[in-house]
Formats: C-alpha cells, structure tokens, sequence
C-alpha cells in the first residue's frame, strides 16, 4: 500500500465531521517539520527554538486514533493541541510573533466541528477565551529575535492562519450546514 493510502487509511471515518477533523489535524501535524524551514528562511534569527513546537505533534497526529476509540473526543483533541501548541509557542516565540492568532483557527473548528455537542462546544470555547487571557503574561520569549524579525514573523503566521482557516472552512462549513438542515 502506498504512503498517501495509508495516511487516507488512518485519517478515515464513517461519521463526515470526525474525518474532516482528522484531516485537518493531519494537515497541521504535517507541516510542522516544516515550520522550523519556513522561520530559517523568511525571519532567520533563533529560529532553532520553533523545535519546541514539536511538542504537539503527536496530538495532532494522534487525533484519528483518538477518534476512533471515541469520536467527539478525536474532534475535541485537534482544538485542544491548537490551544497547546499555541500556548508552547508563543512562550518560544514572544507574543509579537502572532503566534496567538492561531487561537482563531482553534475558535472556527470549536464552533464548526461541535454543533452537535454545544455543551462541549462551550467548554471548548472557554478554553480558547482563558488561553486568549494569557496574552501579556507569558514573560521572557526563549528566542530571541529583533523588531525587524518580528515583521516578517508576523506576517508568516497571519498567512498561515488565513491558509489553515480556509481549509478548516472548506472542510467543515459544507457539514455544519448539512446539521443545521436536520
């Protein structure tokens, strides 16, 4: 079985919102080796700290298979790595990176992914909303990059974020719509 097979083996379920989870999870799970590249080479600086975004790797890639044990618990566990790879990132990067809008990416799959589980959906969202609170008190960045860094830093991430929330769009919202038809 070919590589791509395998990975649409994994990432599959018999329920559409839970698959479009899983997909998006390992669309980010996949590009997280690269990130290390993409900061090397639009920022340059400490980019060597973007290794600490690794922590939330396995989550992202563990997502299917929590699905599969239980369906809203795979869903909840891609928001919940977003929120964590968020919080370990923008203490790696500093606030100024704009590492903190990807919270907006964790907020639209909460509110697309969970219309059949509001009272999950709210915690989810309350989550997101305590994790926003800790802008400010993140202290001392464990990088160290320059204001003219910062800039192109930025901008990577707001891409990123208009890329990923698209996608997160593109997947969910065409399902979220089917649920609010019934």
């Amino acid at each position: 079985m070919r590589p791509i097979d395998l990975l649409r083996s994994y990432g599959s379920h018999p329920e559409p919102t839970t698959a479009a989870c899983n997909r998006i999870a390992l669309l980010v799970a996949g590009n997280q080796p690269l990130y290390p590249l993409y900061l090397w080479w639009i920022v340059g600086g400490d980019w060597p700290v973007s290794c600490w975004t690794f922590l939330s790797t396995p989550l992202f890639a563990g997502v299917p298979a929590m699905a599969r044990r239980h369906k809203l618990a795979g869903r909840a566990l891609l928001p919940i790595a977003g929120l964590f790879n968020g919080i370990v990132s923008a203490k790696a990067f500093g606030e100024a990176s704009g590492v903190e809008l990807f919270l907006i990416v964790c907020a639209l799959i909460t509110l697309l992914a969970f219309r059949d589980a509001p009272r999950l959906m709210i915690a989810l969202l309350g989550a997101i909303a305590l994790t926003a609170l800790l802008h400010g008190h993140y202290g001392a960045p464990l990088g160290a990059f320059t204001p003219e860094q910062y800039a192109p830093f930025r901008r990577l991430n707001l891409y990123s974020v208009a890329a990923l929330s698209v996608f997160v769009v593109w997947s969910l919202l065409p399902l979220w719509r089917r649920m609010a038809r019934r």
